[in-house]
């Protein structure tokens, strides 16, 4: 399992004092999970994204290339989900493989989250424009 964090300045545009919109810096990690999400990964998932939650922060977990997620996997997410709504934060998942959204359909799971195809959509869902290229670091190999 690889998890490559990866920092993205944004910019924000959101209603001023006297009424108008103004342009706000703002920072968005990126989370891209390589390999199966199972029973012996989902715990160190667990911790390196956990550890990334901060008051009203912004992640776009990437999971194109996680071809299986079990249902540990699943019950991360849904600790990533709760921990987001409790920090006032947003979390979008992206690329998610059509047989993981049909288990999480099924489960009930798929309700609880904001799915976008690409990157580029999910920052569009967290209503914000990029400034730069991500800067990357790798958690684990």
């Amino acid at each position: 399992m690889n998890i490559i964090v990866k920092k993205i300045q944004v910019t924000a545009t959101k209603e001023g004092e006297s009424g108008g919109t103004v342009k706000v810096p703002e920072e968005v990690t990126l989370v891209d999970l390589e390999g199966d999400v199972d029973g012996k990964t989902a715990p160190e998932v667990q911790k390196q994204v956990l550890d990334l939650v901060d008051p009203k922060s912004k992640l776009l977990l990437d999971l194109t290339k996680v071809p299986y997620m079990s249902s540990a996997g699943l019950r991360i997410l849904l600790s990533l989900h709760r921990t987001f709504r409790n920090q006032e934060g947003n979390l979008v998942l992206v690329g998610v493989a059509p047989e993981i959204q049909d288990t999480m359909k099924v489960t009930g799971f798929l309700n609880f989250f904001n799915i976008s195809k690409t990157v580029e959509s999910g920052l569009n869902f967290l209503q914000v424009e990029a400034d730069s290229l991500p800067t990357e670091s790798t958690l684990k190999d």
